[in-house]
């Protein structure tokens, strides 16, 4: 039916097993559904360093440009650490690569599968039918502003974060939010720290006046601290939160321990013509060739890639319902292994997907 270029991106760590096994889900939506999926592998973090003696390669942001969408495993690792920052995995693959594809907008959603309900560290009647989407703002704010450090005379060091962000960067990622908010329950929460912050107040003024373009959408702001607070104490609260970047990157990691473990947290970083699609985890070094990682957020965030970057929403589904009965079925990875279940390995989990997606 159709024909996609898919660029796969393993990167360091655990990210070549995690990638392989949602590559097996894609591969057998290609056969149930029929469409034709190219999939050319690059390097990567410090893969790509090793490699091309830079974390994100001229060859790897070529194929990232020429294709249709990308599958990231997972970046960094000791062996990198005390590299100069810019040739560091994280800061010099993850950072520059959003910003080149112009990648503003992280989706990250936490959701409790139903047979998890006791995996999360709150009780189940908290955490029960939890579905929360988190939006971040992904290439402004404290993360891209200007840094400096300055001597001073008695011999200390005075550090600079500069935390920058424009009416049009704050507009986009909350009309995006809005939209997201509409396609689900119509909630859509706001989260900054305008009690003390210039740019949270200006964030605010914004939010506030483009919420009259939503009317379907019930709005309501919190303080990042006290959305911190309600995470743990009444999660089921929220459907959409958007934010900026540093308290989405805290939030959207708080919110996906709700579900039970890292492993099952898919995202996608979306906005510009090629969507970047990853697990919310790191690259997990000390766990890599055991074969113990959790592929499922891997997996999801492939099920993302069909829904937002190919508009295949059907074989999206068929990802996570595939997941769903696996999970249903009783087999577990290591992280979320409980008594009386199944344990797997990485390669099992993502045989039992892939088969799963070719029985729906």
């Amino acid at each position: 039916m159709g024909e996609y270029k898919i660029a796969v991106l393993p990167g360091d760590g655990i990210g070549p097993e995690i990638t392989e096994q949602a590559l097996k889900a894609l591969k057998a939506v290609a056969v149930k559904f029929g469409h034709d999926f190219k999939f050319t592998e690059g390097h990567i973090g410090g893969a790509g360093y090793d490699a091309a003696g830079h974390p994100l390669p001229p060859q790897t942001l070529e194929l990232c440009h020429n294709s249709d969408a990308i599958l990231l495993g997972a970046v960094g690792g000791p062996r990198w650490d005390n590299l100069p920052v810019h040739l560091r995995p994280e800061a010099g693959a993850l950072l520059p690569l959003r910003k080149e594809l112009g990648l503003y907008a992280n989706i990250r959603p936490a959701k409790v599968f139903p047979a998890l309900v006791n995996a999360s560290t709150l009780k189940p009647e908290v955490v029960s039918g939890l579905d929360i989407l988190v939006v971040r703002e992904l290439t402004g704010g404290l993360y891209f502003g200007q840094k400096k450090r300055e001597p001073l005379h008695d011999g200390a060091i005075k550090v600079i974060d500069t935390l920058e962000y424009t009416t049009p960067e704050i507009e986009r990622i909350v009309r995006l939010g809005f939209q997201m908010a509409q396609k689900r329950r119509k909630k859509l929460t706001s989260v900054d720290k305008a009690n003390v912050l210039e740019s949270s107040r200006h964030w605010r003024e914004v939010v506030t006046g483009l919420a009259g373009e939503y009317p379907d959408v019930e709005l309501d702001h919190m303080y990042v601290d006290n959305c911190a607070m309600q995470l743990v104490k009444n999660p089921r609260q929220f459907d959409v939160i958007v934010t900026d970047n540093m308290f989405g990157d805290i939030l959207s990691d708080q919110a996906s321990m709700l579900t039970g473990s890292l492993g099952m947290l898919a995202s996608a970083s979306i906005g510009g013509k090629i969507g970047l699609y990853e697990p919310s985890h790191g690259s997990a070094p000390k766990y890599a060739g055991m074969k113990r990682a959790n592929p499922i957020a891997t997996v999801l965030s492939g099920a993302m890639l069909l829904k937002f970057s190919l508009n295949l929403g059907q074989e999206s589904d068929a990802i996570e319902q595939a997941v769903t009965r696996v999970l249903d079925l009783g087999y577990r990875t290591a992280d979320l292994m409980e008594d009386g279940m199944k344990l797997v390995n990485t390669d099992q989990m993502g045989d039992l997907i892939a088969e799963q997606v070719l029985k729906s």
